[in-house]
């Protein structure tokens, strides 16, 4: 069985595709063992629904608490580690000792509209602001650059005219889930 361990920070949209995935065999022979949050969410609530282990962990002074993330994960290592939905940023030796086992979805085409500070709906603000004509999402590796690692997967979608953030974040979510399990599959 090989082990996924989820981080998030809201409500667990994907998280519960990642769960639906399971259940229905596109990820077959996976399993979800840990959900680590770095704030309380919708998506805990979700994860002890399905009977998962879940650890929520506050940042102080601003900064996520990488050293015990591991301490969590060296317990139980999981093959790989999906970060959805999550806010925080993840110190350089985390994923130094994590590299390559630690994805990321994020709602634009990197390398553009990433880096710090651009998740959700600011992502689409710029998008839309910048008259682009295409955007979609983009599954990438975590490494200590923020939105710089290797790209896994992504996949487009046309910007209509009169497109709002709101209808932009609609088709990229749906993109989002459909790439977040094809990665799954393709790194397990």
């Amino acid at each position: 069985m090989k082990k996924i361990a989820i981080f998030v920070s809201g409500k667990g949209t994907n998280m519960k595709y990642i769960f639906q995935a399971i259940k229905n065999g596109k990820l077959s022979h996976s399993m979800v063992n840990l959900v680590i949050s770095d704030r309380w969410c919708k998506a805990i609530q979700c994860a002890l629904k399905e009977n998962i282990s879940v650890y929520s962990l506050i940042k102080t002074k601003k900064k996520f608490l990488s050293k015990e993330i591991d301490l969590l994960l060296v317990k139980d290592i999981p093959d790989i580690i999906v970060l959805s939905g999550f806010l925080s940023i993840l110190d350089a030796e985390f994923c130094e000792k994590w590299l390559n086992k630690v994805i990321n979805i994020h709602p634009s085409l990197l390398p553009k509209y990433g880096g710090k500070g651009m998740y959700g709906r600011k992502v689409h603000q710029e998008v839309i602001k910048n008259k682009e004509k295409i955007s979609g999402a983009t599954v990438h590796y975590v490494t200590k650059n923020v939105d710089l690692g290797d790209i896994i997967l992504k996949k487009t979608c046309i910007i209509d005219s009169g497109e709002t953030p709101i209808s932009l974040s609609k088709k990229v979510s749906i993109i989002e889930k459909e790439i977040l399990i094809q990665s799954i599959k393709k790194l397990l």
